[in-house]
């Protein structure tokens, strides 16, 4: 399993690091890891695109979810019939939001290995591959000669904290208000969803500060990344909505 995750996750975007780090001019670190998380995110952008709609169509039909919990709260036969003839009718499938999302675990591990190791000339040099060129010597660990990317960073760390933040409360915002009489059920998943939208950020910014600052470069660039198309997608549905109303009309 290692040796399979080494060959087919790691490789690949250390060798990737090593090119760019190679071709940047000034041997930008920083930079270099900028563009592999530019790449990572395009070759991946068909599943987050997936992800994205998938959390969209589930927030605005929960709802509509909730209330079916509540018809059926003593009947989890017909509650499940129910809810799957929902998802159904919206072409909605629960499971298609969380599956881009651990299809991208690898890669943040991989991510995570390379930054951590990246410090270490001669351990990771073995692992390049025999078309790209070996740096003699990788002296320079920086974001524009100003940061050390292999220590944390606690400017780096927050700032990935905030763009998940944004991310998630973009997301949250999406959701329709639920106005169905006595909804304290719907009223206690909103606080935790509330407090996960708080947690998490938080989380992220903890993990920041113990590990590598790269690791955080990372995941700063791939969310802010995700925010801005989140934004196109959702601007675009609007768009779509309101041609599709006036079609209507017509």
């Amino acid at each position: 399993m290692s040796f399979l995750f080494k060959t087919i996750f790691y490789q690949p975007i250390l060798n990737l690091l090593i090119f760019f780090y190679n071709i940047i001019p000034g041997h930008d670190l920083g930079l270099a890891i900028i563009v592999l998380t530019i790449i990572i995110k395009l070759v991946l952008l068909p599943l987050s695109k997936m992800s994205i709609k998938s959390q969209k169509a589930l927030t605005e039909i929960q709802p509509k979810i909730d209330e079916i919990k509540k018809k059926y709260a003593n009947n989890k036969e017909e509650l499940a019939k129910a809810t799957m003839q929902l998802n159904k009718e919206n072409k909605v499938n629960p499971f298609s939001s969380c599956l881009p999302l651990i299809i991208q675990l690898p890669f943040l591990f991989a991510v995570f290995q390379v930054f951590r190791d990246f410090g270490k000339n001669g351990e990771i040099l073995k692992y390049v591959y025999s078309f790209v060129s070996k740096p003699e010597n990788i002296s320079d660990f920086g974001l524009f000669g100003l940061l050390n990317l292999t220590k944390p960073n606690a400017i780096l760390a927050v700032a990935a904290g905030v763009a998940q933040f944004l991310q998630a409360k973009m997301m949250s915002t999406q959701r329709p208000a639920i106005k169905t009489p006595g909804a304290q059920d719907e009223n206690i998943t909103a606080i935790m969803n509330k407090q996960m939208l708080y947690m998490m950020p938080l989380l992220t910014v903890f993990i920041g500060l113990s590990l590598p600052s790269g690791l955080s470069l990372y995941w700063f660039i791939s969310t802010a990344l995700t925010l801005l198309q989140q934004m196109y997608i959702f601007r675009k549905k609007k768009i779509d909505g309101v041609i599709e109303g006036e079609v209507i009309k017509k």
